[in-house]
Order: structure tokens, then C-alpha cells, then sequence
């Protein structure tokens, strides 16, 4: 599997292909389909704007091999895999193209550019998938020399590992299925599998604050940081010395979901566990989406959630979409639940009984194994049936966001009805719950609508309708996904404005002069 995405879809450009037949179907019933494939052709790029002096000064870290101006690396490393940044870049438009790519290979280089960017007044945009679907790799340009991506390919090493106290030091760079080959030779896992698993970087789920789809079983990223390493135009910061420290408040905090405007996260020491003996996936179907919430609050409140635990809507249930192939196929109705189950096989069977009958009591319906094996076979391709579908002319993207339990109902009729309302027909809002806590639950939207003759501009006023209704419900304007530029109009609604001059000052005493992603996440 390449590991280099084309800047125009997301994923590996060899798994690119048409429709399914059976989804093509589906489609033509509902959308006007007007094949939009496109041409392979690269799109000639801009000269860059940095000086020989100022290459120099980067090759002089690195080396000049590792200064990258051509215009395929410059391609590869601009912005992310959201559907605006492909429509963008599908009508030939790569203009936040970096002005070069750098590649350190350790902290101490990391730290002397940064060193550079400050002395020249060039832009640094950390690089570590590519995967970011906000806008979190678009720099302001305003105001300075040029734009660096600077790409932590180099930076994949297993650093440290401590089978005591189940710790593991990694290198930001590592990708997602690198990271877990390199603990899987020491019997372990971090058990960190979010959508973009495949491509995305260990530096990102950290500057993110992702959550995978295991987070029931394993956690969120977040919580599964121990320390850090970060190079900062200020200086180096490390933190995380103990398990658990009242020295002040936490400041890995502060870095966890900094989007790489603080800094450049070099090292993140991570809890891992003991590689799982046995998986299990078993399905179940629910009369109604309320129905299914309740279940999933009543197993979260018990601390009885098993390793994975989501819910399909009844849109996403009757499209089959846990099992791509099958889009457009019979549907059984109702909405389906996956629970799965990892562990020893003692523990995997007594958590899968107790979460069982916990399920069968509150009127749920077996469905087998066999949708859980679907959906494990699946659960990394939604990207691209995404992509499959911008080829047909059909406009499709997601939104998510979490709010508490009580609010779960309104929060879900607010966005679909601000969806559906904006897009008119035939749009299509699908959802469903992945990651659930013991007080509330995510809900994670896909929209599919016929492009039309605006389809960057019909997809940007549903967003923001549907970013101010989860606002006026009092829910999150992000759970995973991060804030980037494409959340930051609503980000004051969230935290504040007395938090926004908070995040402002941070920003000042670890990057002063502002060359670190400008214009991403601090307003």
C-alpha cells in the first residue's frame, strides 16, 4: 500500500475505482449522476517564494535532500483530505501549495528549524498524514516570507518501550499501521484505529485529539498520552515525568490538540496493552435509533462497554453502510449496532455474556457475527467510496460533534433538519454513535446531495447551518476531528472569548512571532 495519497482522493491512488454496481444503482434512484472522474494530469504549481538564503539556511539543517521545491512533493503536502480541500484541488486549484518541503529527522533538527522560521519569518506547517478533514494544513500566507510543510516522514522510530509500566515513546512521524508493527514485536498494542488509521500519523492523533473506533475499549488519544517532546520557537518542553502529578494544571493539555500551532510534537509516550488474543464483532438490531442510544447509555453508565461499540441510524442501517460492498443491497430495517469484544478469550468471553444479556433484556436482536465481520473488513473504506462518489457527480462529506445524553435527541433532529433544510432534496443524512461515555455520546453525520453547479458553496452553507444548530443545542462544535480553520467561526461560542485570549496568550509565550500553522485553530 502506497503511502502517499493523490492530492486529488483520498487514500492509496491504486484502490481508486468506480461504484459498486449495486451503489451505483442506489445513486442513479436518487441523485442525477454525471460522471466527473478526474484526469490524472497534475496541476502546474506556482514558483515558490523563499529566498536562496533561506534555503540554504534550511538545507543547512537537513541537508539539501531533505528541501524539497519540486512541484510533485509540494503537490503531495498540500492541505487535507476533506471534501472542500478535493473539490478545491479537483478544479485545479492548489494554491496553499507550501513553498517547500522539510524533512527533519530528529528533535534537534525539528528545533533548528524552527530557529530558521523565526530569523527568516517563514510559516511552519507541521506534516504528519495529510489526513486532516478542517482545514488544519492551510497557513495564512499574509505577512510572511513563505510557507514550509514541514514533513515528519523521517521521524518513525520506536524510541523507547517499557513492558512494566506499559509505556511506549514514538516518533510523530510513524503512521498509524507502522506504529502498531513496530509494538506488535513486543507483544503489544496501542489500540488506536480511528477512520484514517491507515494513513494517518501518530504527531497528528496527538494534535488532534483523536478518537478512534475502538475508544470504548481503549480510550480516546488523548487519554492515552503519558508524555510528550515538543519543539517550540520558544524552546524545547517536555512533560509527563509520573502517572499522575498535581504540579499545576496539566500542560500536556495545552499541547493535545494544539494543531501544531504551539509547536512540533516530537516524541509522545503513549500507554499500550498486551496484544489482544481474540476479536469478536457481533451485530445487533435495535427498533429505533432512540432505542439503541438507550442501550449504549445503559451499558456505558454500568461500566460494561465492550471494546467497540457504534450505532446506525436508520438511513445508515437501511444503506448498509458499515459494509461498503453491500450499498444498495437488502437491509433487514432497524438500526444496526456493532459490539465487539478483544482480550484474552476469558475476557472476551465474560464481557461478551455480560454485555449480551444486558442487550437481549433491553430488546435488542441478535444478528450474528456476520455484520461484525463486515464491518472489520470495511471500516477504512468509507473515504474512498466518498471519493467514488465525487467521480459521480454526488456530493458527499461528513460532520460530528457530542453532546450529553440528554441532549443526544435534539442535538441529532437539529443537524439533520439544518442538513436536509439547506441541501433540499434529495439530500440524504445518515449518522451514527461511535464513541460513548459514561454522561454522553458523539454523533457523526454523512451527508450525500447532488452537486449542482456550487457544490463547494452548497456544502459550505450546510455547514454552517449545521455548525450553528450544534451550537444553539449546547453540543460540541468538534469531538474528533479537530478545529483547524474550517471550526474556528464557532469557536468563541465554545470556550468563550475569555478562553480565545487564553489560547492567544499561550500562543505568544511559546511562539512569538507567529510562524507556527498561522491562522489554524487560535482565532
Amino acid at each position: 500500500m502506497s503511502l502517499e495519497m493523490h492530492p486529488t482522493r483520498w487514500g492509496d491512488p491504486a484502490r481508486a475505482a468506480a461504484l459498486p454496481d449495486t451503489a451505483r444503482g442506489l445513486v442513479e434512484l436518487v441523485f442525477p449522476v454525471t460522471d466527473r472522474r478526474v484526469a490524472d494530469g497534475p496541476v502546474l504549481l506556482p514558483a515558490h517564494d523563499l529566498s536562496d538564503l533561506v534555503l540554504r539556511d534550511l538545507a543547512a539543517v537537513v541537508g539539501p535532500e531533505h528541501v524539497l521545491t519540486d512541484d510533485e512533493s509540494r503537490r503531495l503536502r498540500t492541505r487535507g483530505k476533506s471534501t472542500p480541500d478535493l473539490l478545491r484541488a479537483r478544479a485545479g486549484d492548489l494554491s496553499d501549495a507550501p513553498d517547500a518541503v522539510v524533512r527533519p529527522s530528529n528533535h534537534d533538527e525539528v528545533q533548528a528549524l524552527l530557529e530558521v522560521a523565526v530569523r527568516h519569518r517563514v510559516a511552519v506547517v507541521p506534516f504528519g498524514g495529510g489526513t486532516s478533514v478542517v482545514g488544519g494544513l492551510v497557513a495564512r500566507r499574509d505577512g510572511y516570507a513563505g510557507v514550509v510543510s514541514l514533513d515528519l516522514v523521517r521521524m518513525k522510530g520506536l524510541l523507547a518501550v517499557d513492558p512494566v509500566s506499559m509505556t511506549a515513546t514514538l516518533e510523530p512521524g510513524l503512521r498509524g499501521p507502522e506504529a502498531e508493527a513496530l509494538l506488535a514485536e513486543h507483544g503489544l498494542t496501542l489500540g488506536h484505529f480511528p477512520q484514517s488509521f491507515e494513513f494517518a500519523s501518530i504527531g497528528g492523533f496527538a494534535a488532534t485529539r483523536s478518537s478512534g473506533q475502538s475508544s470504548a475499549g481503549y480510550g480516546r488519544f488523548d487519554a492515552l498520552v503519558d508524555g510528550l517532546v515538543v519543539a517550540t520557537p520558544a524552546g524545547p518542553i517536555e512533560l509527563g515525568h509520573a502517572p499522575a502529578s498535581a504540579a499545576g494544571p496539566d500542560l500536556r493539555q495545552v499541547f493535545l490538540g494544539s494543531e501544531g500551532a504551539y509547536g512540533v510534537i516530537t516524541a509522545v509516550t503513549v500507554r499500550v496493552r498486551a496484544r489482544p488474543e481474540q476479536k469478536v464483532y457481533d451485530g445487533w438490531r435495535w427498533p429505533s435509533f432512540d432505542a439503541g442510544a438507550d442501550a449504549m447509555r445503559t451499558l456505558a453508565q454500568a461500566q460494561l462497554l465492550p471494546t467497540v461499540l457504534r450505532l446506525s441510524d436508520e438511513n445508515e442501517t437501511a444503506l448498509n453502510l458499515v459494509d461498503p460492498d453491500s450499498i444498495g443491497g437488502s437491509s433487514s430495517g432497524g438500526c444496526l449496532m456493532i459490539a465487539g469484544f478483544e482480550g484474552t478469550p476469558a475476557a472476551v468471553s465474560a464481557r461478551r455474556a455480560a454485555v449480551s444479556a444486558v442487550l437481549e433484556d433491553l430488546g435488542a436482536e441478535t444478528s450474528g457475527e456476520e455484520p461484525g465481520r463486515k464491518w472489520v473488513a470495511g471500516r477504512f473504506d468509507a473515504p474512498y467510496l466518498r471519493d467514488s462518489m465525487l467521480d459521480a457527480g454526488v456530493l458527499v462529506e461528513t460532520l460530528e460533534t457530542a453532546t450529553y445524553w440528554s441532549r443526544l435527541r435534539r442535538t441529532y433532529d437539529a443537524v439533520s433538519s439544518a442538513l436536509t433544510e439547506t441541501l433540499g432534496e434529495p439530500a440524504m443524512v445518515l449518522c451514527h454513535v461511535s464513541h460513548v461515555y459514561e454522561t454522553g455520546a458523539s454523533l457523526y453525520f454523512t451527508v450525500a446531495a447532488p452537486e449542482g453547479d456550487d457544490a463547494l458553496g452548497r456544502w459550505l452553507g450546510a455547514k454552517r447551518a449545521a455548525m450553528d444548530a450544534i451550537v444553539a443545542t449546547g453540543a460540541t462544535i468538534t469531538h474528533h476531528h479537530a478545529v483547524g480553520t474550517d471550526h474556528q467561526p464557532w469557536l468563541e461560542d465554545e470556550i468563550g472569548a475569555v478562553g480565545v485570549e487564553v489560547l492567544r496568550a499561550v500562543k505568544r509565550a511559546v511562539d512569538p512571532s507567529g510562524v507556527m500553522n498561522p491562522g489554524v485553530l487560535v482565532p
